[in-house]
């Protein structure tokens, strides 16, 4: 994907005469779709919101997201990338939320330290 614009309404199902028209190729997508669901419980369109660094893949009719370790595998049913190990089940519980980050040399989850994140100032009153 080189370059996402905001379509008008009318424009629906226009791809084919838009790209015949100026040349490019248009791909209409939903702002309302993440891994193949419509967050307001309507029909998903192609799998994923499309973004800068994407690519379409015509075979599955769907936008997919940058790979983001050599690692990770692609989910057919959602087409977004899916770690070799899942997440661990204490991912962001508690205070403050536990975080993790993905190693690729070790091929597991690390905990990353937030007690090493500033402190807020508060102004004085």
């Amino acid at each position: 994907m080189v370059f996402v614009t905001v379509g008008r309404d009318e424009d629906n199902g226009k791809e084919a005469e838009l790209s015949a028209r100026t040349g490019d190729v248009y791909k209409q997508t939903s702002y309302n779709t993440h891994g193949g669901v419509h967050a307001l419980g309507g029909t998903p369109f192609r799998k994923n919101y499309a973004g800068l660094g994407y690519t379409y893949d015509a075979g599955r009719d769907a936008f997919i997201p940058p790979k983001p370790f050599p690692s990770w595998l692609l989910d057919e049913n959602t087409c977004l990338w899916k770690s070799p190990k899942p997440l661990p089940s204490d991912a962001m519980t508690g205070t403050p939320p536990k975080l993790y980050g993905w190693d690729e040399t070790t091929q597991e989850w690390i905990s990353v330290n937030t007690s090493t994140q500033p402190t807020p100032v508060q102004s004085a009153t």
